[in-house]
């Protein structure tokens, strides 16, 4: 295969079939369920779409794992497919994992009430005080699990800290890094053991599919394809065919939504009209020190709050123009959601107030549309707190 020094270069040529398919520039969709036999001895090389081994997987495959500077990847078919089905092949009944106490609900929701019921728990730990973790540790511990950039607050954990403690502790360490990307970090280079994407976000980057990925060595990237070959968390062609598609401009992508989100933090930061706001990239959010140190830019997620109640955070969502009120992120157009009410929702109000989630707070996954724009509608809909 052919190897390519920068991420811009291999966004766009690396896992591309070699031959290309009857010379097609564009990897074809293979829309087929079932393919030949072709003398294959074990039951998960069978060619079979189920089994994740059919061409539009296998090119995401070779792709994630140049990317992520990895021994090998898997696509799935959702972030939650690939967190869980990741997590149930490390760990079993009897098992404990030790996790971030600021994840995104759905990961918070599976470790704190479906893991239970199977015989798995978790002790939630502050991913910034890593002096605490020796005391959370038990004899069955097998995990522990991050995310890059905590969903909603931003919060960066101590990330080199969670490598070295994993690597003392042997336990397996996992990361979920959908807000930063490979483009602004790639957290195997540091030495996690695992690295998983909600693909659906910044990997597509065009709100039209639903796709997880796992990157890792290859003796862990067997056993989680293993483990999803019978749960069945596949990704059809199409969308594999659309993520791939996708990938292509993620660089592009993402150091716009870099730069823009960055200077609408700053402009959010001077306004009176808001009291907080959440993002790495900010010399005065907590993280920022670590975010710099560890990071090649700071994503283009932010949070904040307004100065009022939650009549007149959702009257200023609603007098913007170019933001769509919605949930999910990652996207070329800007969002705007408040987690309490979406990402966050299944979390009792109490666990949300304990997690530092207000009801007010505001989530802005900033788009590629034009910063001075967006700056724009922002202040006009913040008119009234002047």
């Amino acid at each position: 295969m052919k190897t390519y020094r920068r991420i811009e270069t291999q966004l766009v040529h690396a896992g591309t079939p070699e031959p290309r398919v009857l010379g097609a520039v564009s990897t074809p969709i293979f829309q087929s369920a079932t393919f030949e036999y072709a003398g294959e001895t074990s039951y998960d090389d069978i060619r079979y779409i189920r089994l994740n081994n059919t061409p539009n997987q296998l090119s995401l495959h070779r792709l994630l794992s140049v990317l992520e500077r990895a021994p090998a990847a898997l696509v799935t078919g959702s972030g939650m497919a690939a967190i869980s089905t990741t997590l149930l092949s490390v760990l079993g009944a009897g098992d404990h994992v030790l996790a971030q106490n600021c994840l995104y609900g759905g990961t918070l929701d599976l470790l704190a009430n479906e893991f239970p019921k199977l015989g798995i728990e978790c002790t939630f730990i502050s991913g910034t005080e890593p002096e605490s973790w020796p005391a959370a540790l038990r004899p069955n511990t097998r995990a522990i699990y991050v995310e890059a950039m905590s969903n909603p607050l931003l919060e960066v954990a101590d990330l080199k800290a969670v490598v070295r403690f994993a690597r003392d502790c042997r336990l397996t360490s996992i990361i979920d890094s959908t807000f930063a990307t490979p483009v602004n970090f790639r957290p195997l280079d540091i030495g996690f053991d695992v690295v998983l994407h909600s693909a659906t976000k910044y990997l597509n980057g065009h709100s039209d599919l639903v796709a997880g990925a796992v990157a890792g060595s290859r003796e862990l990237i067997e056993r989680i394809t293993h483990r999803l070959n019978h749960l069945g968390g596949t990704l059809d062609p199409h969308a594999a065919w659309l993520l791939e598609r996708g990938l292509k401009t993620l660089a592009l992508r993402v150091h716009q939504q870099n730069q823009s989100a960055m200077m609408i933090a700053k402009f959010l930061s001077s306004h009176s009209g808001v009291r907080q706001v959440n993002y790495p990239g900010l010399a005065t959010h907590p993280s920022h020190a670590g975010a710099r140190d560890l990071f090649e830019g700071f994503g283009g997620m932010l949070s904040f709050e307004l100065a009022g109640d939650v009549a007149h955070t959702e009257a200023f969502m609603h007098r913007t123009c170019i933001p769509v009120i919605a949930p999910s992120l990652g996207g070329v157009e800007t969002l705007l959601t408040r987690p309490a009410t979406t990402s966050h929702s299944g979390m009792t109000p109490a666990q949300r107030q304990q997690a530092g989630i207000s009801d007010c707070l505001v989530r802005m996954s900033v788009g590629i549309e034009a910063t001075d724009e967006l700056i724009d509608d922002l202040a006009q809909a913040l008119g009234s707190y002047q």
